[in-house]
């Protein structure tokens, strides 16, 4: 879990992850706390009824409390289940919620969700962690779209420039914090975020988007979806968008970012119980990098600006049967395609995937088992010397069984879930990933839950294969080396969660979630014994570190969100979240910085507040206030920032609003590197939309 980015940054740009940051800027609170008096008063003298969303549904601030909670949720067991009756902290980002956030990117969404730490590097680049370990690749968190796995087994995580649809095709998000290998299996460790898109029959008609404005300088969304009004359904989509770079103090502006994407999906409803689905997409992009490449030539080192070329597809295919009441079998297999060129490592990588998930009810129990195979075989290009994967080409395997019931003891009341996950992949062979769960609903609308879990995230190709060169001095000639283990064990979390959720009024809901994680045989960088190398020439000093599993330690905290609808007009939300890390060297272990850079990598603190208001004459106004305390390690100021967005329904067919992002100062930090600077600005953009039948 430990981010191992912290050690290929030290190489500048020997690494594949560079990082970019600027000191951020103390705000206080007159500006909001002016804009919430504002929108008291506007609701004292209210008059008239509430407006209804697009299409005349019920937009989210109409919605009861009490049915934001029946919203059924798949990720905790791949079967529905009602949000409030899940055992584990999981958090429901709605449509509705993604609309009126005013975000452009999925990790833009994901600040919605309590104890989420998504921190803006550059215009491209995001560190996103959940309970700790923030790094740009997200290596303790399973991310998933449609349930098809979108981590990199190359450098164990997630490269969020390329994870992208259309956001108004997304129907919800699931993020489920703390661990969930029992279901999920390998590297679902800290969290799973399941982006799930809509059925194609909640997209038919047509869709067209388009904006612009100082950083989002332009984007076009085009989708049509229809069928024969029976059972089957389909969409097309496209899109394209092109971002400029952030604020820059050497005014290097190299940071822009431009994607092209394009998809489909088609859906099966057939007489004989029977549901298919087949979609798949492909993209195409660059994202630009500033890096700085080790040689073993003079000047042995030099400053690369240059745009990472992005590109790949995917398809999927999913059968479900309904066998009875409750059960169900359900088949899904995916093919996925990588190819990123940087300046300075590319890769080409295929992916093929099959689950199979078989669910049984009984009188007091659902219960269910599967199994999965996932096979992996990937190209490492040496784009430069000084960083090389040995061999070049690997194929990961990975193959998995899992079993999980869930008992009722007292139906309605009290529900205990037992589980298991059983692993095998190529790098350290077997691994059990075993859960309980327990849910408790003493009266109506009071629930509390309780977990103790094991998860584990397996090896990569990096902790293994890598061999990574950076420059130290000229005289005498020294570097420094990284050097894969292929001794390197799976690193383990046991996890120990209580949670309560309560409907306290019908307009107010609080959500409590507290956790408290023992992690064992966490990535280390072990120094070596120096020795002199004399080829290539000129004869240089290496110093080696070797990838270990040297650390261990814990992590604690609680999230709270509170919910409350004063009005029917009017939603507030927030949510606060504390975390502590506590990390030590295992005995024998001699790293000496990690455990500094992991722990101050993290904030300890962060706040979110979002208020919903709909407005008479079909307007609507949405405000978020974000605080982040510092990372110290990142040297990072703690910031408080402010996003609104402004909105109009003006017909049924048009909608159209201005957004605002960051508007509490110029430009701040979010997350710092050892290269050049980068302020997250001050940005605003436009956008119209024009729809026919379903959004």
């Amino acid at each position: 879990m430990l981010p191992i980015d912290n050690w290929l940054r030290r190489f500048h740009g020997a690494g594949s992850v560079v990082y970019y940051g600027t000191a951020s800027r103390t705000v206080i609170f007159p500006v909001l706390t002016s804009a919430f008096v504002l929108m008291m008063l506007v609701s004292r003298g209210w008059g008239g009824t509430p407006q209804a969303g697009p299409d005349n549904q019920s937009s989210l601030t109409h919605m009861s409390l009490e049915d934001l909670g029946k919203i059924e949720v798949t990720s905790t067991s791949k079967e529905p289940v009602q949000a409030s009756q899940t055992p584990a902290a999981i958090y429901v980002i709605t449509q509705e919620d993604i609309r009126r956030s005013g975000a452009t990117s999925i990790p833009e969404v994901l600040r919605l969700a309590p104890g989420v730490e998504v921190a803006r590097i550059d215009s491209n680049t995001w560190s996103l962690g959940v309970r700790g370990f923030g790094s740009s690749l997200s290596r303790s968190v399973l991310v998933l779209i449609d349930g098809r796995t979108v981590y990199t087994p190359l450098f164990a995580g997630v490269w969020w420039n390329v994870q992208d649809t259309m956001l108004e095709d997304i129907e919800r998000i699931e993020v489920i914090r703390g661990p969930g290998g029992t279901i999920w299996g390998a590297n679902a460790v800290n969290a799973v975020i399941n982006i799930i898109t809509k059925n194609a029959k909640e997209t038919r008609g047509a869709l067209v988007s388009a904006g612009g404005g100082v950083l989002d300088q332009g984007f076009l969304n085009v989708r049509y979806g229809g069928g024969d009004g029976k059972s089957f359904d389909y969409r097309i989509y496209g899109k394209g968008f092109r971002r400029g770079p952030e604020f820059h103090s050497d005014h290097r502006q190299y940071d822009d970012w431009g994607m092209g994407q394009g998809g489909f999906r088609m859906d099966w409803d057939l007489p004989s119980k029977d549901a298919l689905t087949l979609q798949g997409d492909i993209y195409k992009g660059e994202a630009g990098e500033q890096a700085v490449i080790t040689t073993f030539t003079p000047p042995f080192t030099n400053v690369v600006q240059d745009n990472a070329q992005l590109s790949g597809g995917n398809l999927l295919g999913r059968w479900k049967r309904t066998l009875s009441a409750g059960s169900d079998l359900q088949l899904e297999t995916y093919y996925d395609r990588t190819d990123r060129r940087q300046s300075t490592f590319g890769e080409i990588r295929d992916t093929f995937d099959i689950d199979f998930i078989h669910h049984l009810t009984f009188v007091r129990q659902n219960f269910l088992w599967g199994a999965g195979a996932r096979i992996s075989s990937g190209n490492a290009i040496e784009v430069v010397p000084t960083t090389v994967f040995t061999p070049n080409h690997f194929t990961e395997k990975l193959y998995s069984a899992f079993v999980q019931d869930e008992i009722a003891i007292i139906e309605k009341r009290l529900l205990l879930t037992l589980g298991s996950k059983l692993l095998h992949n190529n790098y350290s062979g077997f691994d059990v990933e075993p859960s309980a769960r327990i849910l408790w609903t003493p009266v109506p609308h009071h629930t509390v839950w309780a977990a103790v879990t094991r998860a584990v995230r397996t090896p990569s190709r990096v902790e293994e294969d890598l061999q990574i060169t950076g420059f130290v001095a000229p005289n005498p000639l020294t570097f420094l080396r990284v050097v894969g283990n292929r001794k390197f064990r799976s690193e383990e979390l046991l996890g120990y969660e209580l949670g309560y959720r309560s409907l306290i009024h019908p307009k107010f809901y609080v959500d409590i979630a507290s956790f408290y994680n023992n992690y064992d045989r966490l990535l280390s960088g072990e120094p070596g014994s120096p020795f002199v190398e004399s080829s290539p020439s000129p004869p240089h000093i290496v110093i080696p570190f070797i990838f270990g599993n040297g650390l261990a330690g814990n992590t604690s905290g609680f999230e709270i969100a509170p919910d409350w609808t004063p009005t029917s007009h009017w939603r507030l939300r927030g949510s606060y979240s504390y975390l502590h890390i506590g990390l030590s060297r295992n005995p024998g272990s001699l790293d000496a910085s990690t455990i500094r850079s992991t722990d101050g990598s993290s904030p300890h603190h962060m706040v979110t507040f979002q208020s919903s208001l709909d407005l008479p004459q079909h307007f609507e106004f949405d405000q978020t206030l974000r605080y982040v305390s510092a990372l110290p390690a990142q040297k990072v100021s703690a910031y408080t920032t402010a996003d609104a967005q402004f909105s109009w329904h003006s017909t049924r067919d048009f909608d159209f609003a201005v957004v605002g992002q960051n508007l509490l100062q110029s430009h701040h930090a979010e997350f710092a590197s050892a290269g050049p600077l980068v302020g997250i600005e001050r940005s605003a953009y436009v956008k119209v939309t024009w729809h026919t039948g379903k959004r």
